[in-house]
C-alpha cells in the first residue's frame, strides 16, 4: 500500500513540470504508483545517461510534452490539455556553477518560467492546487550556524540562488494578487512553495553533483576528487523532499485552508548535515576500493560553506517528517547506482519503485527517521 493517500492520488490529474529531471522522474514514478494521471512538461533530458530514459519515464506519463517554460503559448496550451487539479512545478536551471556560466538564461528559466507557469494558471481560471518547488538556497546567507527559516530574508549571491529567492517572491506576489487565501472560494487556486535542495538518489547525472561524480568515478575505478571538501550541506534522499511536497499538496486538496498557503522547508533532520568530504568517505565506503582525494581550488566559483535550514514548520503543521537519514540515503543511492553499472543497458524503474517501497515501509514501520 502506498504512503500516499489513494483517495488524494488514485485518478488525479496531475501536471508536474520539470518531469524530465532529476526529481520529476522519481515524481513521475511515484504518482504514477499511487495512480495518478501525470502530464509532463519540460525539456528533453540533457545528459546522457538520464534517469527519464533509463527507467521510462515517459510511459508512465499520460501525455510528455516535451517543450520550454520560457514559451508561454506552449506552457498555457499543455496545461489546458492537461486540465490539472494538481500543479507541481520543478522545472528549472538547477546547478549553482552552471549560473555563473549561463547567468542570463538562469534568470530567464528560473524566474520567467515561474512566471509564465502562474500566468498560464491565472488565465486557465479553474481550480487547482499549486505547488512551486524552489530551493533551500533562497535564503539570503550570512553564514549562520542556526538552520533558516521561512520567515527569514530571502537573497543570493550567485544566479542560481538569486534566481530562485526571486522566484519566491514572484510567488508571494501572484498569491497576494490573484490567488488570496481568503478569495480561494471565488478564484480556486491554493498556491505554495517548497524549498529544499542537496539531495541525493539514483539517477542524477548533471554535472557537479557530488554522488553522480562518485558513482562515475568509483564505477571505473578511478579516485573521486573534491572542489569544495569542508562545505557542509543538509543531504537528504530525493524521496524525502518529494514526499513533503505530495504531503503539502494533499493538505490543500482535502483541507484547503490558508495556512497551507505559504512557503515550506523540507530538509534533513537537524544536526545530521555533512560536509562533502564526510559524504563523499561515506559513499565510498559502498564501493571496494574507491578514493577520495582533496582538489580544492582557491579561484574557482563561490558557493555557499555553510547551509542549514528548521524544517520545524512542516514538523508542527503537517502529517510529514524526514524518512531517511543521510546513512540510509547513501546506502540505498550507492546501491542504486553499482545496480545500475553492473548492467546500463537495463531499464532502472524496477530499482525506482523498490526505493519507493522501501521507503514507504520505512516510513510506516518508524514513524520517522530511519
Amino acid at each position: 500500500m502506498s504512503l500516499l493517500s489513494q483517495e488524494a492520488w488514485r485518478g488525479r490529474r496531475v501536471f508536474v513540470t520539470g518531469h524530465t529531471g532529476f526529481k520529476g522522474s522519481w515524481l513521475v514514478a511515484w504518482l504514477h504508483r499511487a495512480g495518478a494521471e501525470v502530464f509532463g512538461y519540460a525539456l528533453a533530458p540533457d545528459t546522457t545517461p538520464n534517469l527519464f530514459t533509463a527507467a521510462g519515464i515517459e510511459g508512465l506519463c499520460k501525455r510528455s510534452t516535451i517543450a520550454d517554460v520560457r514559451d508561454p503559448a506552449a506552457l498555457e496550451a499543455a496545461l489546458d490539455d492537461a486540465a490539472p487539479e494538481v500543479v507541481l512545478h520543478l522545472a528549472a536551471q538547477p546547478l549553482v556553477r552552471k549560473s555563473y556560466a549561463e547567468p542570463v538564461a538562469t534568470f530567464e528559466t528560473n524566474v520567467g518560467g515561474t512566471v509564465n507557469l502562474l500566468e498560464a494558471v491565472r488565465k486557465r481560471a479553474r481550480p487547482c492546487v499549486v505547488v512551486v518547488v524552489t530551493s533551500d538556497k533562497v535564503y539570503a546567507n550570512d553564514g549562520r550556524i542556526w538552520g533558516y527559516r521561512e520567515c527569514d530574508p530571502l537573497g543570493g549571491h550567485d544566479p542560481y540562488s538569486a534566481s530562485k529567492a526571486a522566484a519566491e517572491v514572484i510567488v508571494s506576489s501572484y498569491r497576494s494578487s490573484f490567488f488570496h487565501p481568503a478569495k480561494a472560494p471565488q478564484h480556486g487556486v491554493w498556491l505554495a512553495s517548497g524549498r529544499a535542495g542537496n539531495v541525493i538518489g539514483g539517477g542524477d547525472w548533471s554535472a557537479d553533483r557530488i554522488v553522480c561524480d562518485a558513482a562515475r568515478a568509483f564505477s571505473k575505478g578511478e579516485p573521486l576528487r573534491l572542489r569544495n571538501p569542508g562545505a557542509v550541506r543538509p543531504w537528504q534522499h530525493v524521496l524525502d523532499p518529494l514526499h513533503g511536497y505530495l504531503v503539502l499538496a494533499e493538505q490543500m486538496l482535502r483541507t484547503p485552508q490558508p495556512l497551507w498557503c505559504d512557503g515550506w522547508n523540507f530538509g534533513p533532520a537537524p544536526g545530521t548535515e555533512a560536509t562533502v568530504g564526510e559524504l563523499s568517505k561515506r559513499l565510498a565506503s559502498h564501493w571496494p576500493g574507491a578514493k577520495v582525494v582533496d582538489a580544492h581550488d582557491p579561484n574557482q566559483p563561490v558557493e555557499a560553506g555553510l547551509l542549514r535550514i528548521s524544517i520545524d514548520k512542516a514538523l508542527a503543521l503537517l502529517p510529514w517528517r524526514p524518512v531517511w537519514n543521510v546513512d540510509r540515503a547513501i546506502e540505498r543511492t550507492s546501491r542504486w547506482y553499482r545496480r545500475y553499472y553492473e548492467a546500463p543497458d537495463r531499464s532502472m524503474l524496477e530499482a525506482c519503485l523498490e526505493d519507493i517501497a522501501v521507503f514507504e515501509q520505512d516510513a510506516k514501520s518508524s514513524g520517522g527517521v530511519k
